[in-house]
């Protein structure tokens, strides 16, 4: 007979995995379920179980076995959309989504979650379109507003993403989403009202640390475009010390990264898998940090009437983080045969497919991070081009310390962090270009910034296109751009940026101890 949602064993394992104790949830729902195989409820929170232990599959099961004894169980539905989405398997999660919203049309999250998945996949005018409807609908919801003002900032409607801010900075007094979103518009000029009032909401002992960060980023970006330095860093210190101390980050994790690769990836190594992997040319991989210039790349070659932008693309990670449970990642690269690295490579383009929509021969994939992953790419797609997006030391991680990643990017909240894991990135690249050399192709954002056209000549040598005059004109190109750096890229060249840095240099010790020989071999 079904357990009712009120069963006191339920209610245990209900209540263990809240409290974060999936370990003591899943053998009370195993033993439930050894009586009661068809109990929905045990099954779905047995699925969240194996979610903790990034038991995706298994999860995925239990989901499908729950929505199989009962279709309408919105709630298993719902769980089965978020962990597709988080896969970002988005065309698997958008006929769920669908069914959900012909059970509940108006419900706001059912609602935002489509209009996320269409927008990645590719659909732009119809994500706006959902948006638009959601928040005429609800005019009064600031986490619907604040969806929107993203997405016309992606559409590069830049009047309308400010309204639509401004709205969200109304309704939600004790959140710093408004404020920072309207940071991220690197244009937008804060009035000495709104430094008044973000000041006047700090003062306030009810807000919440994450709130309480983005206005000291909000104030930060107010005072450096006022020219008071001083003022400025000292909110962007304050902003990254509080963020900083919510999130587990060790350098020593990513130097130990870095001298593992050293020692196990050899040029033997790579040439011993010379003849494995996928044949496909169609990857275009940016790599780097963040804020070095990687969106102006992907633009520039966005442009090219053969190549395709999308987005950061999280399947590389993925991948890494799934080969790392079948043994120490990256030495368990080595165990592999060339029909794994064929299959992974093959993988890899089935699931990108879905943000490929304009049938161009070549599309980018611009996750920064994927640098850590250059063997893993090179033997499982041996003809993708790798492409380092680099700038001034200084410059790149200066540039980081100042931009608030609520997610991910944990290095960038501390001066020493930052500069340990930029010295660590430039030896990881040098090792990749010693062991595969002509492999990656560097691009220097101050060179760039130089002389364009010479350094788009070569990289589209490099990546085998023709030279296309629109490239020159890459901020004339219409397409969703995602990254904060949105606006930047629908500007002409300029050197404004290059040496924004100095600004800041009376108090970045930290950042050029850090730095080390990572700065000395720039200058």
């Amino acid at each position: 007979m079904q357990r009712k949602p009120t069963d006191p064993a339920l209610n245990r394992a209900i209540g263990a995995l809240r409290a974060g104790h999936a370990d003591v949830a899943e053998p009370i729902l195993q033993r439930i379920l050894k009586s009661d195989p068809d109990n929905i409820n045990a099954n779905r929170f047995l699925a969240d179980c194996a979610i903790a232990r990034n038991e995706h599959d298994r999860a995925e099961a239990l989901l499908e076995r729950c929505l199989a004894l009962a279709p309408k169980f919105d709630g298993a539905r719902h769980r089965l959309v978020t962990l597709l989405y988080q896969q970002n398997r988005l065309k698997e999660a958008l006929p769920h989504i669908d069914i959900l919203l012909t059970h509940d049309p108006q419900n706001i999250r059912f609602r935002s979650i489509k209009a996320s998945i269409v927008g990645q996949l590719g659909d732009g005018a119809q994500s706006l379109a959902l948006l638009e409807g959601l928040v005429r609908d609800h005019p009064g919801d600031g986490a619907s507003l604040m969806s929107y003002g993203h997405a016309l900032k992606v559409a590069g409607r830049q009047d309308d993403s400010i309204a639509a801010y401004r709205r969200a900075v109304a309704l939600l007094p004790q959140s710093g989403d408004g404020y920072s979103g309207l940071a991220n518009l690197k244009s937008f000029r804060f009035s000495e009202s709104d430094i008044a009032n973000m000041n006047r909401r700090l003062t306030h002992d009810d807000l919440n640390v994450g709130a309480r960060v983005q206005l000291h980023f909000a104030l930060g970006k107010a005072h450096e475009d006022l020219k008071d330095y001083a003022q400025a860093f000292e909110h962007y210190r304050e902003g990254n010390a509080l963020w900083r101390a919510t999130i587990t980050y060790d350098p020593e994790q990513t130097h130990s990264f870095v001298d593992s690769c050293k020692a196990t990836l050899s040029a033997e190594f790579f040439e011993q898998r010379r003849d494995f992997g996928h044949n496909a040319r169609d990857p275009i991989f940016i790599v780097g940090l963040p804020r070095a210039g990687s969106t102006l790349v992907e633009q520039i070659l966005a442009s090219h009437s053969q190549i395709e932008g999308t987005m950061e693309l999280p399947n590389i990670p993925a991948m890494a983080r799934d080969l790392n449970e079948r043994g120490d990642y990256p030495g368990v690269l080595a165990d592999l045969d060339a029909s794994e690295f064929k299959r992974l490579g093959a993988v890899y383009l089935a699931q990108t497919s879905t943000h490929r929509t304009l049938g161009r021969p070549f599309f980018i994939d611009k996750m920064p991070n994927n640098f850590a992953h250059v063997p893993l790419i090179h033997v499982m797609l041996p003809n993708a081009k790798i492409i380092d997006a680099r700038r001034h030391p200084m410059g790149c991680c200066f540039s980081n310390y100042k931009q608030f990643f609520e997610r991910g990017q944990h290095f960038t909240f501390s001066l020493s962090d930052l500069g340990r894991y930029y010295r660590d990135y430039v030896d990881l690249m040098a090792h990749w270009d010693a062991v595969l050399p002509g492999k990656v192709h560097r691009v220097i954002y101050e060179d760039l910034v130089s002389d364009p056209e010479m350094e788009i000549r070569r990289l589209l040598d490099y990546v085998g296109a023709p030279f296309e005059e629109q490239c020159l004109r890459f901020h004339e190109t219409e397409r969703a751009v995602r990254t904060a750096s949105s606006e930047q890229v629908r500007q002409p060249l300029n050197k404004s940026g290059v040496n924004q840095w100095k600004h800041f240099e009376p108090w970045l010790a930290p950042l050029k101890d850090a730095l080390g020989s990572a700065l000395a071999e720039t200058l």
